[in-house]
């Protein structure tokens, strides 16, 4: 099939949706991806990139078609421009550049912002294609829940664009089960919902295969070390982390690892200095999907946190899947379905989102847990991992529902 993929983020900034486009492509199918400049999460426009941008027009025998946008920076005003620009850059130069190409169906990876999805909109009358959207983020839920939006009236007509976008898709697509109630009171029915959850990268696949300590960790190899791994933001709730850290600051052999980075990591690091953490919580920085495994092998534990607010109760963090196919315990600071999706597995200890003093709680338990307890929890993840969220399967279950849209447009 011919798919076109719309999606603001893409390769090299690293999300699923580069690794669903390579499954894709690999299945045969004719893939197109029309995105934005790469500028997550730095908030500038990736140097690489600027260098040598004809190196970037193609993912393996996918096909990428980039256009101009406002980076993100490194504050809220700056953030609604880089929504704004690529809705627009994307509406506008999308069609021009795709001119003569026809499409068995548009796909849309939709995490923030919703305004990512009204070039699709546009294409789909265009091309006269059915579009299948993948709900990561509900908004205006989101917005509300990091602050970037405050206005009840403006959350309200952010609300009635995201009705415009539901109402336009032919298929819906949920990554949580608890998203359900919610658009289906948007769309009027849930005639056109499916559960489409995430699942750990193709780079996760290894299993049991033991991978070596990177480098970085080797200065730790005999601390006990809980990593945490992707985006440092609002949502991933670091004051609460910060309070556990410091509650545990006199707990021997203790460290915490923060592989990643994001737009509230220059507070965390303040935070951390002001409190003199520093030699208990280390930032390695962000580094490339490929070198993931290592880290994560190398972990005693897998931290997974989301603050205190309903729209993430009812969110699966994407970093779950991949935690789950190393065999190592998680420690969750979680409401709602990711805390559900830990404990339901029995991958490792849950704590309410935002208990600091229940997150300390558990480290010391799993501290003083034996080894064989610690392996039964990543057994029992790598199981539940491989029922539940098997990459195979779920894109399996995508191409049927598209042949399925394209049989429904044929009839109509």
């Amino acid at each position: 099939m011919r798919i076109l993929i719309v999606s603001q983020y893409f390769w090299p900034e690293n999300f699923r949706i580069n690794d669903l486009t390579d499954e894709l492509s690999r299945r045969g199918h004719e893939v197109t991806v029309l995105t934005g400049e790469p500028n997550y999460p730095e908030g500038r426009i990736f140097p690489d990139f600027c260098s040598n941008r004809k190196a970037y027009r193609c993912f393996g025998d996918a096909t990428v078609i980039r256009v101009p946008i406002v980076p993100r920076g490194n504050t809220s005003l700056r953030l609604v421009f880089n929504y704004l620009s690529f809705a627009l850059s994307a509406s506008i130069l999308g069609p021009l550049r795709l001119r003569g190409r026809r499409f068995d169906a548009i796909f849309v990876f939709q995490t923030s912002p919703i305004t990512a999805a009204l070039p699709a909109i546009l294409l789909r009358r265009i091309k006269r294609a059915p579009m299948l959207m993948w709900i990561l983020d509900l908004w205006p839920d989101t917005l509300s829940a990091i602050g970037v939006v405050k206005s009840p009236r403006l959350l309200r007509l952010v609300a009635h664009l995201v009705c415009f976008v539901y109402k336009r898709c032919d298929r819906i697509l949920l990554q949580s089960r608890a998203f359900s109630p919610k658009v289906t009171s948007l769309v009027g029915g849930s005639e056109a919902l499916r559960y489409f959850p995430g699942w750990a990268e193709a780079v996760f696949d290894r299993g049991d295969i033991p991978v070596a300590m990177p480098p970085e960790l080797v200065p730790y190899a005999d601390d006990f070390k809980i990593l945490f791994a992707g985006n440092i933001g609002e949502a991933q709730d670091f004051p609460a982390i910060l309070n556990a850290v410091e509650a545990l600051r006199d707990t021997p052999r203790l460290r915490w690892i923060i592989v990643g980075d994001g737009r509230a990591a220059p507070h965390v690091h303040e935070e951390v200095k002001r409190r003199g953490l520093g030699d208990k919580i280390i930032f390695l920085g962000r580094y490339p999907l490929e070198r993931m495994p290592s880290f994560l092998n190398s972990a005693d534990a897998l931290l997974v946190s989301l603050r205190k607010e309903p729209i993430w109760s009812m969110t699966i963090p994407g970093k779950v899947q991949a935690y789950l196919t190393t065999g190592k315990p998680l420690l969750a600071m979680l409401d709602g379905e990711g805390g559900r999706v830990v404990a339901e597995a029995e991958a490792g200890l849950v704590g309410p989102a935002g208990d600091s003093a229940a997150l300390s709680a558990n480290v010391l338990r799993l501290m003083k847990s034996d080894t064989e307890t610690r392996r039964r929890m990543g057994r029992n993840g790598q199981r539940y991992g491989k029922r539940e969220f098997d990459r195979e399967r779920l894109v399996d279950a995508l191409e049927g529902w598209i042949e399925e849209c394209r049989e429904d447009q044929h009839h109509s």
